[in-house]
């Protein structure tokens, strides 16, 4: 009796481009844009808490006196230096495309943006009599804006871009790695949930495959009908 034998269908390797590179790759490489604005207005920020003692006289924006360009040491380490290192920071992180600098780079930012706020209150420390770099000048809303402008707005604004672009730093690549695992069972349960096709045409192919079988297992045995064990 005739037998018919049927090539196994292959299925595809469970391997993609993506999971390829990212198994031969490293580390993961996030883009560089996933903290650029924040950086931006993080040295932004930081531009003004250091250069706004200085130059803010110049239109009546001052603590103290109208002098431009007065330095000293309380305006040192209250505005100069939280405001360089936020710069420090925004600029660390904006080209930054591993977690490991960029979530660094928005810690410095966010120290500096909580010194900006918690600096006056700190400097009772070494200033018992207050306003170690002077009374805010005008009424008293100019005075709430100044402290808004040289502390508390810039340090909270600061803090909250800083805490940002490190969320997308920390969250970016479990999100990417999740991607990752889907590219890779993708193609594989492709192959096994393939759908089946039916209607008309359908039928006549299975027709069509299963035609040769029928006709061979269905034709008349000439001759002696040989048993198994025979030669």
């Amino acid at each position: 009796m005739a037998t018919t034998t049927g090539t196994p269908r292959t299925t595809r390797p469970a391997t993609s481009p993506l999971t390829t590179r990212n198994a031969t790759a490293g580390p993961l490489r996030l883009p560089r844009t996933t903290g650029s604005l924040s950086a931006l207005l993080i040295i932004t920020l930081g531009v003004w808490a250091a250069l706004i003692p200085f130059i803010g006289p110049y239109f009546h924006y001052s603590f103290g006196s109208n002098q431009t360009w007065h330095y000293s040491a309380n305006r040192l380490w209250l505005d100069i230096l939280p405001g360089a290192v936020a710069v420090l920071g925004g600029l660390m992180l904006l080209p930054s495309a591993r977690r490991t600098s960029g979530v660094f780079a928005a810690w410095l930012a966010l120290a500096a943006g909580i010194w900006l706020v918690i600096g006056p209150t700190v400097s009772l420390l070494w200033h018992a009599a207050g306003n170690p770099i002077g009374a805010p000048i005008g009424g008293h809303i100019r005075q709430a804006a100044e402290w808004f402008g040289y502390f508390y707005g810039s340090g909270v604004l600061i803090a909250a871009l800083a805490a940002f672009a490190m969320g997308r730093f920390v969250s970016r690549p479990h999100i990417a790695g999740e991607t990752a695992a889907v590219a890779a069972d993708a193609p594989a349960a492709e192959t096994v949930a393939r759908p089946r096709r039916f209607g008309f045409f359908g039928r006549r192919r299975r027709a069509a495959a299963a035609a040769p079988a029928t006709a061979d297992n269905s034709a008349p045995v000439d001759g002696p009908t040989r048993t198994t064990g025979e030669m």
